[in-house]
């Protein structure tokens, strides 16, 4: 374990997390908030410590195998949400630091989940910091940094594997830096366009940035009590397809950009993804339809919820926690499966979804024909068994957590409905559950140990899991 490699990459998260603290310190002095004092304070004190993690750190000194990378990654976003907390409680916007850590949490992981009874009376400079985590924890804040930090194409792929969230993650062009940059440019690019379109429809400039900062980052915090319900049906729909958009495989979107469209629309799972969609808003819209009345509304708000929880998003445009039992249960359904591995959304992914099937078939054929000789194809290629292994361990994991997490947060006594959703929302970062936190609830009721089960639920659902449990095995520590 190379401890200074370590270092010199939390250094560097700190630095860029001090820098993006002047934005929020802005928008308090434009709206002559005195919270500015307190994001000038944070700022400096993420540089000052940013500088003091990678001080005289040489590169031939810095070694950042596989192990460094899960390592530095876990740490990175835990210190990340450790200090990002901090504007949050200091201020006085929220009088409990595990209440802003769990908060903070949500916003980097994108999730949503929120402890706020009232949103709605959070300062400015407060709010826009938060949004602003799921814009910055969406495309991850190591993949921003690979841009700019001074190491080899060979150490940074490690940390490129380690955050980006997918079964598996390769480069896009010869250099991971500038796989990084088409990453981030296409990011980029989609979230100003969102914004373009939104302030077409005559939404707000600050809930406009905040809106897109959620749905770029696929998080869901909102910033009024009802969510998305007090805008337009324009507003609506422009969201519905941008959360769609941002959780397709980003690879996608390279491809058609260097016109190699016959392979982009070689994705299996790019065609699962949109008809599972297409399917789920149908059966919804006419399960919700006699509880609506209009025909057009209920495909709004079908289209609207399925886009957003399936893509781990969040938002909400009406309390389906109200719908028929049948539309509620295929939401929970959908949480499990996410969005597209390589995207911002989180979820097991569908490619992952894909593999299942895909090896369940070959297991039932074998059974019968136990002398033929199957492989498992994705894409016309043949599915390499070190893939299809990281798969299942994933789930056998996945599943292990779960567990886990629903038996501790049941200490609180809450009812089933509550807590199995409460993880199940937090694992797969997508926000709102059920019950008690429905779309109209909140988490402030959960005990601090609940608390804090369910922000290692966040982290690890967005980091894809193996790079938190591996902060758990001796073996990892060692030199």
């Amino acid at each position: 374990m190379s401890y200074k490699s370590i270092s010199y990459i939390l250094g560097w998260i700190m630095k860029v997390e001090g820098v993006f603290m002047f934005l929020p310190l802005l928008v308090a002095l434009i709206y002559r908030e005195k919270t500015w004092v307190v994001f000038l304070g944070c700022a400096l004190f993420c540089l000052a410590l940013g500088f003091v993690l990678s001080y005289k750190k040489k590169r031939e000194e810095l070694q950042l195998f596989a192990r460094e990378g899960y390592v530095s990654v876990a740490l990175g976003w835990i210190l990340m949400s450790l200090v990002g907390a901090l504007p949050l409680w200091l201020s006085g916007d929220i009088s409990s630091y595990t209440d802003a850590l769990f908060e903070i949490i949500s916003g980097f992981t994108t999730t949503g989940s929120s402890i706020l009874v009232d949103v709605e009376a959070l300062s400015r400079g407060v709010m826009f910091w938060r949004c602003f985590t799921h814009w910055l924890g969406g495309m991850g804040v190591l993949v921003f940094i690979l841009q700019i930090m001074p190491l080899s194409s060979g150490q940074t792929m490690n940390l490129m594997r380690a955050e980006s969230p997918g079964p598996s993650v390769s480069k896009l062009v010869p250099r991971v830096k500038e796989t990084a940059f088409f990453l981030y440019g296409i990011y980029l690019t989609m979230t100003v366009l969102e914004v373009i379109l939104l302030l077409l429809g005559k939404m707000p400039l600050f809930d406009t940035l905040c809106t897109v900062f959620g749905t770029a980052g696929t998080g869901g915090f909102g910033i009024w009590a009802d969510s998305m319900a007090r805008y337009s049906p324009y507003i609506q729909v422009v969201v519905t397809i941008f959360m769609l958009l941002f959780g397709v495989n980003f690879t996608f979107y390279y491809l058609l950009l260097t016109k190699r469209v016959k392979e982009a629309f070689h994705s299996e799972e790019i065609f699962v993804y949109f008809g599972i969609f297409a399917v789920s808003t149908i059966l919804i819209a006419l399960n919700i339809f006699s509880g609506i009345g209009s025909l057009a509304d209920s495909f709004r708000h079908a289209a609207f919820q399925v886009s957003s929880i399936m893509t781990t998003t969040g938002f909400a445009t009406t309390d389906f926690d109200k719908w028929p039992e049948f539309s509620r249960t295929l939401l929970v359904m959908l949480m499990f499966v996410g969005a597209c591995a390589g995207s911002t959304g989180g979820g097991i992914k569908i490619s992952r979804i894909l593999m299942y099937l895909k090896t369940m078939k070959k297991e039932l054929a074998f059974l019968i024909h136990p002398r033929s000789v199957k492989v498992v194809m994705m894409d016309g290629k043949k599915l390499e068994h070190t893939v299809v292994r990281a798969a299942n361990i994933f789930l056998l994991s996945y599943l292990a957590i779960l567990s886990l997490s629903v038996l501790l947060v049941s200490i609180d006594g809450y009812d089933f409905t509550t807590t199995v959703t409460a993880v199940i929302t937090a694992l797969n970062n997508v926000g709102p559950g059920l019950s008690m936190v429905g779309p109209a609830g909140n988490f402030a009721f959960f005990s601090d140990l609940s608390k804090y089960v369910l922000m290692f639920d966040m982290l690890a659902g967005r980091l894809e899991i193996f790079p938190m449990l591996l902060l758990f095995v001796p073996y990892t520590w060692k030199k």
